[in-house]
């Protein structure tokens, strides 16, 4: 059949593509002249493969037919008009001249909705039903006699944009907001006209168009710069999220972006810098700079005779993959200069994007997150510690400017005034945590980019490792060598091991039942959970931090994190290095803050779908109790612990004595996996004793930051005073104290390293974790292999344990009836960021590092196709 085209558009030439694979012979196509030297896709198509084009600007004047018009298209003969999208009127003399007439495809399910803008009332009306529709066209183009219908289900989030990938959309009416109307119906207005044509009202002076709404505004508080609206219920507000608009039933909606009358799009955030017209004067430097991309733009834009201020770079032809070579020419031609492609979408003139870039060259001042630094001289460094919350990827004070004191443990003394979380503060930030998830960047960019910000992240950590440690010295009173090891050091390996692991979280495909005669494919998706919640202890600051927040940002998610009450400090560091290492705004926020605050309200929100925790049973119960409650949520708790460490008379004596006495007294004993319990065998008892005083009288308690001290002070005074009534109630009930068990008479809250021996089942000391330097010794008689086992397994906890021996077939042995989540043989604390760590019975369930924690922060869905 000969068919003639008449539209525009990709879609236009879709169709057209498809008809000629159809064996139609397409005799012609009428689309829109060229604008901005770029040739319409259809036209471009149907050139390239020799078929006449018509760009006619007008069809009809004066209400008749042009007749040189009428004579180009009849000289065709074509049999059927075929009009995939057309915004021109096209007279009835074109129409009604083929054959077989016309067929016109309509977005929406005639004759639901009419017009031009079908597609946008299908979305604010609410429709549940969206579709399009093939029919005849008569005089009033759309009444015509129906084809072909088909329909599909409206989605809640479905936009224009969304709804377009499946159906025709039309370029059509201007959107001018209605302000009578609740906040839903404002929102359902913004989202219609979302891309295309935009829903705009008038404020500030210009037309404001608007783009990216959402209802989504939990946490966030209308505190900002007034915008007033004509005709709007209250003005509306520009806040650090966006702009926050009201309907009559004063609930509110959020925009997120606008673009001002003259064609510039700009972050809703930003809306008085953006109406801003005043230009930066450029040095002669970046004058030749600016000359050096005009270059690059002449390169992109070949059809474009001269670049200047106003030449808009998408107007001129530009397609997405130019946005990436523009971006990599910058890169080339400034250093190394790392733009975004959203950087291009908001500066589209050339004039804009020399601005915006030089901005970012001179360090862009504006944009970048101010934080208000502690600066102390520690360690022969000059320390920047941030010390307000961290939210939306800023740095701001808590609600009601609460602060409290962190203390240094090493003298009692006060390092800052730290930002003091409350509820609402949770609220925004996990609010900030959804959007980033939801609608952010950080869920589209690929696995592979993820793995990437998270090896840049583990870079500046270790850049910053030095700082970092004499932070953890300062604030949580590690010991400095140890900490640049162990706290940081494996914070480091953590995220490289986790951002490795990026993209090569995989599903699998499941051989299943077959529906005959069809067949079916089986396949499982292994998804990022949402927002989690990650709430850590003070033992180790930052590494319980790297140990969730790694695996948990690898899989995809968006984290809130409460760092412990009196350690917050590396905490909030961190955060400063997830800004410079480019990860999005509201994947990571950091809330220092109480437990039964800040944590309970993490356990109880609706929107947290995971919380990982490390601390307490007590308090582990409490959290999986409310997490219940609330949502169902998942946890994963690493919980007390109370392990035991076997001791054979057939051990390496000297090796048994230096591990056992790190299994109790490494990192003062403030570790998890800590040896709660030795049971000695009864032939070396003694001599295991002396020996282990012996060394216990070398250690050097000190200050932390000298790099002779292997002992430094307690973390903070509660728990030093814990310390000593654990020990008073140890002489109490009859163990024998061989040496410590006091407060080191000077500054800080230092505590001796302490030895007990005697100790029997039913005391208190032997039953219960003291999360200290104090090593818990019992005998157990030569050759009784299963009595021990059954005492060493006699408690409610099952973290770690360990044993000792050169019999490898008794290693075998006790390591199989030992219940604990690790087993070490001849060795202790030896941890490793590839091997799982988690307890058993109520040490809790769940693992950190290796590939199982993993599993902790993912779904997984199972998807079945039938064919």
């Amino acid at each position: 059949m000969k068919i003639a085209v008449i539209g525009q558009s990709l879609f236009g030439q879709e169709v057209y593509n498809h008809l000629k694979e159809e064996g139609h012979k397409v005799v012609g196509v009428f689309t829109v002249p060229d604008q901005d030297g770029k040739v319409d896709p259809l036209g471009l198509k149907a050139e390239q493969d020799g078929v006449p084009v018509f760009k006619f600007t007008r069809w009809r004047a004066k209400g008749q037919a042009l007749p040189d018009v009428v004579a180009k298209y009849q000289a065709l003969g074509a049999e059927l008009n075929v009009l995939p999208f057309c915004s021109q009127f096209i007279p009835m003399e074109i129409i009604s001249a083929p054959r077989y007439g016309s067929i016109i495809y309509h977005p929406s399910l005639l004759p639901r909705h009419r017009g031009a803008s079908s597609i946008n009332w299908t979305l604010i009306h609410g429709d549940k039903k969206a579709g399009f529709t093939i029919f005849w066209a008569d005089d009033g183009l759309d009444t015509g006699d129906l084809l072909l219908q088909k329909e599909c289900d409206v989605l809640p989030d479905d936009t224009v944009n969304t709804l377009y990938s499946r159906f025709l959309f039309p370029e059509g009416v201007k959107g001018m907001i209605n302000w009578e109307q609740p906040a839903e119906a404002i929102h359902n207005w913004i989202r219609g006209n979302d891309k295309v044509p935009g829903a705009w009202t008038e404020a500030c002076g210009q037309k404001l168009t608007f783009f990216n709404s959402t209802l989504n505004t939990a946490g966030l508080v209308p505190e900002g710069e007034a915008v007033p609206i004509p005709g709007a219920h209250r003005p509306g507000v520009v806040t650090k999220a966006g702009l926050l608009l009201f309907g009559n039933d004063d609930q509110m909606l959020l925009v997120k972006n606008i673009q001002l009358e003259d064609g510039k799009m700009i972050p809703a955030s930003q809306l008085f810098r953006g109406m801003d017209n005043s230009a930066l004067e450029l040095t002669e430097e970046e004058l030749a700079t600016a000359e050096a991309v005009r270059g690059a733009w002449k390169r992109i834009l070949p059809s474009v005779p001269e670049v200047d201020d106003s030449t808009d770079f998408f107007k001129s032809g530009a397609a997405s993959v130019d946005v990436v070579r523009l971006v990599e020419e910058v890169k080339e031609l400034c250093d190394g200069m790392e733009l975004e492609n959203e950087d291009v979408y908001m500066a589209t003139t050339f004039g804009d994007f020399i601005q915006l870039l030089v901005r970012k060259l001179r360090g862009d001042k504006e944009s970048e997150c101010v934080i208000d630094y502690v600066e102390k001289a520690v360690n022969k460094l000059t320390l920047h510690m941030p010390h307000q919350l961290f939210i939306g990827g800023e740095f701001v004070d808590a609600e009601g400017a609460r602060t409290y004191e962190t203390i240094n443990p090493t003298d009692g003394s006060v390092i800052c005034q730290v930002a003091l979380a409350q509820v609402s503060d949770v609220d925004k930030a996990v609010a900030a945590a959804k959007d980033a998830f939801e609608h952010g960047l950080w869920g589209r960019i690929s696995a592979r980019d993820r793995g990437r910000l998270l090896y840049r992240l583990a870079d500046l950590m270790e850049q910053h490792q030095e700082e970092l440690a004499t932070i953890e010295a300062l604030d949580a009173g590690a010991v400095y060598t140890l900490a640049l090891k162990t706290h940081v050091g494996m914070s480091i390996q953590t995220f490289r091991y986790f951002a490795g692991w990026c993209d090569k979280i995989q599903g699998s495909t499941i051989p299943i039942n077959q529906a005959r005669p069809n067949r079916n494919l089986t396949l499982t998706r292994r998804e990022p959970i949402g927002v989690c919640g990650i709430v850590i202890p003070w033992n180790y600051p930052l590494m319980m931090l790297s140990w969730k927040t790694a695996a948990c940002l690898a899989a995809g998610n968006t984290v809130v994190i409460k760092p412990a009450q009196v350690t917050p400090l590396t905490a909030l560091k961190f955060a400063e290095l997830t800004l410079k290492a480019g990860i999005p705004k509201g994947v990571v926020n950091i809330l220092p803050g109480s437990g039964s605050l800040v944590g309970q309200r993490l356990s109880d929100h609706p929107d947290v779908r995971k919380i990982g925790f490390t601390g307490s049973t007590e308090v582990g119960k409490h959290i999986m109790k409310s997490c219940a409650l609330s949502n169902v949520k998942k946890v994963s708790l690493e919980l007390g612990g109370k392990s035991p460490l076997i001791i054979f008379s057939d051990c390496d004596l000297s090796r048994a004595v230096q591990m056992g006495m790190s299994a109790v007294f490494f990192n003062k004993g403030e570790n998890c996996i800590a040896a709660g319990r030795l049971f000695v065998e009864n032939s070396i008892h003694d001599q295991f004793v002396q020996k282990v005083v012996e060394e216990v009288g070398k250690m050097k308690i000190g200050n932390p930051l000298d790099r002779d001290t292997n002992h430094g002070p307690q973390n903070h005074q509660a728990h030093l005073r814990k310390l000593v009534e654990y020990c008073q109630r140890g002489v109490k009930e009859g163990a024998t104290l061989v040496c410590g068990g006091n407060q080191v008479p000077r500054p800080g809250f230092f505590f001796e390293p302490t030895v007990f021996m005697d100790v029997e089942d039913h005391m208190f000391i032997a039953r219960e974790e003291s999360f200290g330097p104090i090593m818990i010794i019992s005998r157990f008689a030569d050759g009784d292999m299963d009595t021990v086992l059954s005492r060493a397994n006699a408690t409610e906890f099952g973290l770690a344990s360990g044993v000792f021996t050169r019999d490898i077939n008794k290693a075998l042995y006790v390591s199989d009836k030992l219940e604990a989540g690790t087993v070490f043989i001849n060795t202790y604390n030896k941890t490793d960021v590839a091997a799982p760590f988690g307890g058993f019975k109520q040490s809790g369930f769940g693992k950190d590092l290796g590939e199982a924690a993993l599993n902790e922060y993912l779904r997984v869905k199972t998807v079945t196709f039938e064919y």
